[in-house]
């Protein structure tokens, strides 16, 4: 896509980026593993910024187990200690022990008949909140709902899961749409979630 094409500001003009939003960004998700890794992956950009997790996906997909609960479960002490040593991941030993265990928390939720997607979906009462910002500025970092969503999975288990984390999150899988009301992906990802 040229440059012409009318974007969300926050993508810049690195290509990954932009493919990222036009593709990804805003998209409702429903299932859940693939939920349980993008939470994952956004409580790995605490602090960072999400182009640098961005470029990094691959290689957290490949250092734990494509993020499936059921094996990263079963990771020991010593295969968090030889993440640390990974350069195609954030070496930060609190952020890989996370991963770990919010498996074991989803594997829990999972125990007691709580489907994932259904869990986390309830939390914008199972459809897309429709937002009409014209500006970045106006976009809000966290929300009730957002809030609302950290408190339950810190309860539950789960860690890097604040309500900044969780609201990045509700607007990547399209739990929210925050694209600019003059952005090009808006109305794709408004169709999207109505259906």
């Amino acid at each position: 896509m040229s440059n012409s094409v009318q974007r969300c500001p926050w993508c810049g003009q690195d290509q990954a980026y932009q493919h990222y939003h036009d593709t990804v960004w805003g998209r409702p998700v429903y299932d859940s593993k693939e939920l349980f890794a993008k939470l994952c992956l956004d409580g790995q950009q605490a602090g960072l910024s999400w182009l640098t997790i961005l470029r990094k996906q691959a290689n957290y997909y490949q250092a734990f187990a494509q993020f499936e609960p059921e094996q990263l479960a079963l990771f020991s002490e010593q295969d968090c200690e030889a993440l640390m040593t990974n350069p195609g991941i954030i070496r930060n030993r609190l952020k890989i022990k996370s991963i770990v265990n919010n498996a074991k928390a989803y594997l829990q939720l999972e125990s007691q008949g709580v489907a994932f997607n259904d869990y986390l979906w309830s939390f914008v009462g199972g459809k897309t909140i429709i937002n009409r910002f014209e500006q970045n500025e106006q976009v809000p970092s966290e929300s009730v709902e957002s809030r609302a969503m950290s408190k339950a999975l810190k309860k539950v288990g789960f860690s890097f899961v604040g309500p900044t984390i969780c609201y990045a999150f509700m607007q990547a899988v399209g739990m929210v749409n925050d694209h600019l009301s003059d952005c090009h992906a808006y109305q794709p990802c408004l169709e999207l979630a109505r259906k």
